[in-house]
């Protein structure tokens, strides 16, 4: 439960239920690992990565569609509106180890855009899911174009794996490029060469 106190306070809030049955499995799988989740360091840790998880999931809980739509303004501007660089975090499906990296988000406006804030808030509300970043790329944009019918829009996702530099093939150096279009970046050359344009400069 959760208190307001002061004028401000952030505070994380875990269901109670689902954190204590996280935290059996997770001791389960320290003693199959060969831990003992007895010893001073281990003591805590159950609770701690039952949490963590419970925080890194939390995009189950979330409608990115509705997070768009609380913020949705008539608006009769018609050019790119672009936001790059959102980093994000996400874990990998396969091996439930991280990917992390940058989505770029544009879309063209047709009578309705939406808070700046809330594109960033689209991507964290997929990315913190079970994911692979193809997938993830899609959504965001999917999201977008449903939500706000826009004349088009471009998402661009740059991302390290994890899964790729610590296990595996362990290729330290190598990033993975996504991307997805709708309407007028698709049909639209010049549109879409704009775009690679802008966010160019942090493309590897």
């Amino acid at each position: 439960m959760c208190v307001m106190e002061d004028i401000y306070t952030k505070q994380e809030c875990f269901s109670e239920e689902r954190v204590r049955q996280l935290m059996a499995h997770y001791r389960a799988i320290l003693e199959l690992l060969g831990e003992d989740p007895e010893r001073e360091g281990l003591i805590k840790t159950p609770e701690r990565v039952a949490k963590a998880m419970c925080f890194l999931m939390q995009g189950y809980q979330q409608n990115p569609k509705e997070i768009l739509l609380s913020a949705k303004f008539r608006e009769e501007y018609k050019q790119m509106v672009l936001v790059k660089d959102i980093e994000l975090y996400s874990m990998c499906e396969h091996h439930m180890i991280p990917f992390y990296g940058k989505a770029h988000v544009a879309y063209i406006p047709n009578g309705y855009i939406t808070g700046l804030s809330k594109i960033a808030r689209v991507v964290e509300a997929f990315a913190r899911r079970l994911q692979v970043q193809e997938r993830l790329t899609v959504q965001i944009r999917d999201c977008i174009q449903e939500a706000l019918n826009p004349m088009g829009v471009a998402v661009v996702i740059e991302a390290s794996h994890m899964c790729m530099q610590m296990r595996g093939v362990q290729k330290q150096n190598s990033a993975t490029t996504t991307s997805a279009f709708t309407g007028v970046f698709l049909s639209n050359t010049k549109t879409r060469e704009e775009f690679i344009h802008l966010i160019g400069t942090n493309l590897r």
